[in-house]
This record gives structure tokens, C-alpha cells and sequence, in this order.
């Protein structure tokens, strides 16, 4: 079976969803992932509510170019929140036959969250939607073995990968090789530094940084939306992260770039992503 390869939104995330379909096609990709809610309060949002003319034409882009919604993000969900007026995000991430859901666990309380997770699972799985859960330096979920708890106890979530995560939340490919593949969902992909960045301050388009400290906060938040590399671009193992997972997991690109976006065109940033992933694959 043939791999998706996709293109996430976060890379150009200044993109408004209808036209991040049409770049992604154009370049030769074969799915992408969308966001169409805030992951913070202060983030910009594309209008992409059930029933609004941008969703529509979003959905009929896709369904002119053969490019598929792998995901859509995101419903983030902290301490004290519910699973009230969540419902728009699953009906539009529906609309879009989108496969994958992804949720952002910024509650401390991991448990907590935990239940709320395989609640909502249990509401998406009739819409054909998988909530997925992955682990980042800066929030409460900070560990493979966390985020595939919090997968396999819900009933049908996921776990998503993304290669900087892996690395700066120092997981091996031994690691990543002994997880379920039932589990997996798909894997954002992009390359960096060894070592991560410090002392930074970086704003990516249309979504603002949390205040924050040390690298488990604004240094962690500035590169991943705004400092990631493409693929051979940086001095990640992703071939040996590549051999330790499935060989048919779908593989996105998600490498926001600002020094990058203010050389190339988008249609040219997202060229050269194609590129470097094919030549990565093969």
C-alpha cells in the first residue's frame, strides 16, 4: 500500500484553509492537515464553523484536487474544562472527512484529562474520527509512555508523532518500535538541531507564543511554530525514526519556517517540502 504523505497547515498556517488545499496539491502532496479551531485564545482563526461558506469551499477543493484531510486541529482542553461546545470542531472536521482529531492536553491534571479524552473519543468514533494525543517539551503530556496511556485507554484515540517532539523529549527509535501500531495514527515530520535553541523569541503567522520559561516553555513553543527544518535540512535521525515505525504510516510535513516563508514564495516553500520528503522516502 502506497504512503500518505501530507502537508500540515502549521507550516504556512497564514494559508487560509481552501487555498493550503489547493498549495498542497499543486505541489504534490496527498492529504493535509488542517487547523480550523485555536489551539490558544489569542490565536487568529480561519472561519471554518459547520455551515460556513469557507468549510464548503475548503471541502470542495479537496474533492476537486483528490487531496484528503488526514487531520484537523485542534480542541484544546485545561483545567476545569468540559466537553461543552465542542461539538463544532468534530462537525466540521466530519464535513471534511477528516480521519484524525487532534487534542491538546494542557491541563496539568493528566488523568483528568485523561477521561475527557475517552469521552470525547467516544462522541468522534461515529463520525469516523480518531482523536489523536501527542507528547511536546512544554506541555503536561511529556512523555511517549503518558501519551500512549492516554491512547489506549480510550477506546479508539490515537497517538501522533511529530520527529522534533521525539527528539527533544528525548525518545529513541527503540522506543517508538515498541509501541502497538494500532495505536499510531500518523507522523509529523521535520528536521532541526541536536541540540535545541535557547534564549529565543519567535512568533509564527496567525498564532501568538504563551508566556512561558526556560526551554519547557517559550524556547520549546518558538521553534517548534516558527524555527523547524525540512527534512535534511537539520541533524535529525529521521531515517532511523522512519525503519522504527510502520512502513505504511502516513507521513506528514510540519516544518514552519519564518527565515524560509520570507524567501520563498508558498507555492515554492511548498515545492521544496515535497521534494525533501520524497528524497527522504526513497
Amino acid at each position: 500500500m502506497e504512503r500518505v504523505t501530507g502537508l500540515e497547515h502549521l507550516t504556512m498556517l497564514d494559508i487560509a484553509p481552501p487555498d493550503f488545499v489547493t498549495l498542497a496539491a499543486g505541489a504534490g502532496f496527498g492529504a493535509v492537515g488542517l487547523r480550523i479551531s485555536p489551539v490558544t485564545p489569542v490565536e487568529h482563526v480561519w472561519p471554518m464553523s459547520p455551515g460556513s461558506p469557507m468549510l464548503a469551499e475548503t471541502a470542495r477543493r479537496c474533492q476537486g484536487t483528490g487531496v484528503a484531510v488526514l487531520s484537523v486541529e485542534a480542541i484544546a482542553i485545561g483545567p476545569g474544562a468540559g466537553l461543552a461546545g465542542r461539538a463544532p470542531v468534530i462537525e466540521s472536521a466530519a464535513a471534511l472527512g477528516a480521519r484524525y482529531l487532534n487534542v491538546i492536553c494542557d491541563d496539568p491534571d493528566i488523568s483528568r484529562f485523561a477521561d475527557l479524552f475517552a469521552e470525547l473519543t467516544s462522541v468522534a468514533l461515529p463520525y469516523g474520527i480518531h482523536p489523536v494525543i501527542e507528547f511536546t517539551a512544554w506541555r503536561p503530556i511529556r512523555t511517549l509512555a503518558a501519551a500512549t496511556a492516554v491512547a489506549r485507554n480510550s477506546a479508539g484515540g490515537r497517538l501522533l508523532l511529530d520527529t522534533l517532539h521525539i527528539r527533544r523529549c528525548g525518545v529513541s527509535a527503540g522506543e517508538l518500535a515498541s509501541v502497538d501500531p494500532a495505536l499510531l495514527s500518523y507522523l509529523q515530520i521535520c528536521d532541526a538541531p541536536l541540540e535545541p535553541p535557547r534564549g529565543l523569541l519567535a512568533l509564527a503567522p496567525r498564532a501568538q507564543l504563551a508566556d512561558r520559561h526556560g526551554y519547557q516553555g517559550i524556547d520549546a513553543v518558538a521553534e517548534a511554530r516558527a524555527l523547524r527544518m525540512l527534512p535534511g535540512e537539520g541533524e535529525l535521525p529521521l531515517a532511523e525514526l522512519l525503519a522504527a515505525l510502520p512502513d505504511d504510516l502516513p507521513v506528514s510535513v510540519e516544518a514552519p519556517s519564518l527565515a524560509v516563508r520570507g524567501e520563498l514564495t508558498a507555492a515554492g516553500f511548498a515545492t521544496q517540502a515535497r521534494r525533501a520528503l520524497a528524497s527522504l522516502l526513497r
